[in-house]
Parts: structure tokens; sequence; C-alpha cells
């Protein structure tokens, strides 16, 4: 009888302690359903770094309607670091009352009314990279302020983690959206140190593969303990990471340079073509307010946005090299196919592609292009002019870092 006693004692207790764990297991995994796309938008950092204020982002999201660039797909307005003020003797963080002097759900619902979504960003160390208050040990409290707010995307920066491990940081701030209630894109931005892709694609809906991204087409700004990459440098390293993004889960290079003055047209066309081409986020990083036709006519691209955001959600891949010529191809929906020849050279190259000599094959999403059975319609996507078919070689001149982008439909 002892003996039966003591048993069901221990079971009692272990059943009691099994579900008092219970209530405080987190749930790990983001929202689903969310950036089943690249997601499109603008964040403040490239162009204006800390000088940020509402007045800009009110502003910048005026623009984002009346430019075109809403009705072309573009949807969040992100506010990079230096929004913060003081956390209150709580621990809950406030907006700079001095630059937000409205507050940050009053903006929000400015931006809300205008069809469009608000993006905020925090770090998961003890400051962000700017020296404002990071949510190390604040999670919970900031993912609430946050979802109060109405925020729809939390960019999460990487500086001051020291002792930190990046799975396990992003995981806690993932699992304090997740107790906020409110669905929001997580942006993962660890710059590819800790191999995000890895775990990234069930903790969050993009991952930063690289360092930050440089105002320049080819070429590297060392900085002494970090570098900044160029256009060209940041492409090169997104070699053997296409098969961690699709749907909900995508690798980014960074935001877009476009617009800031140091990439000639061509290399911003060749820019904005090369994201679209491997699947990732388009986010502009430039003055809105302040656009020359020429930009523009690249950020509001409904055929190349058309091949970014392709429901398939699968990344292009280089092909081939020919004398300084990338060739790059990029699977999409019904059949199609998108192809860009990219000059990286400083002359001008000559194309002579020959379709029914050539053998593609997408080995990791199981896709073929066969144009030695199949005729395609070619489409030029930044003329938007058909451009005959692959019964015929492709001959071209391609000038110095621009790119030749085409459609292929049956």
């Amino acid at each position: 009888m002892k003996n039966l006693i003591a048993a069901l004692l221990i079971s009692a207790s272990g059943l009691s302690a099994s579900a008092q764990g219970n209530n405080y297991v987190q749930n790990y995994k983001k929202f689903d359903n969310l950036a089943m796309t690249p997601p499109m938008g603008w964040n403040s950092w490239n162009k204006f770094a800390c000088n940020v204020d509402e007045g800009l982002i009110r502003q910048t999201a005026d623009a984002m309607v009346s430019s075109g660039m809403r009705d072309a797909g573009y949807t969040y307005i992100n506010i990079d670091d230096c929004w913060h003020g003081e956390r209150d003797s709580l621990g809950f963080i406030h907006e700079d009352p001095k630059r937000f002097p409205s507050g940050m759900k009053a903006l929000a619902d400015y931006i809300h009314s205008k069809g469009l979504k608000m993006g905020i960003y925090s770090d998961a160390g003890s400051q962000t990279c700017g020296g404002r208050p990071g949510s190390r040990g604040f999670e919970f409290q900031d993912a609430k302020t946050y979802a109060s707010w109405g925020i729809d995307y939390l960019k999460y920066d990487w500086c001051n983690t020291d002792g930190l491990k990046a799975e396990g940081a992003y995981k806690t701030i993932t699992a304090a959206l997740r107790k906020a209630g409110r669905p929001m894109v997580l942006s993962i931005c660890e710059w590819g140190t800790d191999k995000p892709w890895a775990w990234g694609p069930e903790v969050g809906h993009l991952w930063r593969t690289t360092g930050d991204i440089y105002n320049c087409f080819d070429c590297i700004e060392d900085n002494g303990t970090w570098k900044a990459w160029g256009v060209m440098q940041i492409l090169d390293k997104q070699e053997g990471l296409r098969k961690y993004a699709g749907p909900g889960h995508w690798n980014d290079p960074d935001m877009l340079e476009i617009g800031n003055g140091k990439l000639t047209p061509s290399e911003d066309r060749a820019h904005f073509s090369m994201w679209a081409m491997i699947a990732a986020p388009l986010i502009a990083g430039n003055d809105l307010r302040n656009m020359n036709q020429e930009t523009k006519a690249v950020l509001n691209n409904k055929n190349v946005i058309a091949v970014n955001q392709d429901v398939l959600g699968i990344q292009g891949f280089k092909y081939a090299v020919r004398d300084s010529v990338e060739i790059w191809f990029k699977p999409l929906n019904q059949g199609k196919w998108a192809v860009a020849f990219l000059n990286r050279s400083k002359n001008v190259k000559k194309i002579n592609f020959d379709w029914k000599a050539e053998t593609v094959k997408d080995e990791i999403f199981k896709k073929d292009l066969n144009s030695q059975q199949q005729v395609y319609k070619l489409k030029n996507l930044w003329t938007n002019k058909a451009s005959g078919t692959t019964k015929s070689s492709l001959t071209a001149k391609l000038p110095a870092h621009d790119i030749l982008m085409m459609q292929l439909e049956k």
C-alpha cells in the first residue's frame, strides 16, 4: 500500500510540474503567411542615417504614394536607428520626444491611412549600432510596445551583443513578438556571421547575408575593423545561398542604393535587376521626396518588380560567365523564365547567345529551360518591347556596367 501511495504521489507531482512547465514554453517560430514574396518598401538608413524625425517619415509616406511606388507594390515605411528616446522607470522604451512629438502610434496611424505599413528598428544587444537603447533584457517589453503602436515590421540588428549567440537571441525576440500578439515581419540583421540562413527560416522572414552595402557599384570601403561592400561584392557573396530562400523566408543582401547619387543610371538598372533576379527584398534607401525621373523609372519598373515578386519565390542563379558578362536565369511561374546579361566590365561587350545550343537546368528546384524543343517569346523588361524568339540567337552590344534583362514566355 505504501508503494502504491508513493507511486501516486510521484505521478501527481510529475503531472503538476509538467503542467506548470508548459505554461512557460515559448513559441520560437515566426508568424506564418507574412512576406510570401520578398518585402518591398523603404528604409531611412542609407540616405538619412540618424537624421530621422516624424516630418521626414510622414513626407516619405506621402511620396511613396504620389510617386506611384505604393501602386507598384512597395508597402513598408521603415524607420531605422536613432528614433529612440529613453526607457521609463518600468523599462518601457519611448520615442525621442523632440524628433517624434506626436508619438509612434500617431505616426503608424498616419502611415496606415495611406495604405502602407510601418516598420521600426531595434538591436539584440545592450545598445543599437547608433548608441541608443537596445532590446537586450527588454525584449518582451519592447515587443509589447511595438504591438501597441501598430508596428508591422521589425529590423533587429546585432551591435553590442557581447556573449550572445545569434540563434538564441533572435529566437527570444521572435517569442516576444509572438507573446505580444501582433503579426510582424522580422528582419534578422545579423550580417551573415552565424549563418542565419541555416536557422533563420523558422525564426524570421528575411536575414542579412553580409555586412552593410556601400554606395558604389564595384568597390569595397575598408573601415579598419569592418568593411562595407559595393553592389557587385554583395552580389558575389550570395553564392551558394539560393537553396535556403523561398516564400516567407528570404536571403537579404541589404537595402538598395538606387537614387543616392553615386551610381550611374545603367548601374542603378543593373543593381535593381540583380536584386530582382535573386529574389531579394526591394527596400529603397533614397530620398523619395526628391527623385528624378530616371530613379522613379527604375524603382517603379513593373516588369522587373514582377520577376522579383514571382509567386514561385525561386532565387535566380548564375549560369555562366563569358568575357566579363555574367548570365543569370530565374525560373518563374507558368513556365516562364527571366534571364539577365550583366556586364561587369568597364568596356562595351558583345553578346551572342544561341538558345538552341544551351542547356539550362536548375538542379536545386528541378526546372529546365529547353530551347531545343520549345520556342519562347522574348520581352525586354527595360524597354517593354518584344525582342523576337529563341528560334534565333540573341545578339546585342551591352554597355559597361549595364544589364540586358528579358522574360521568356511560351
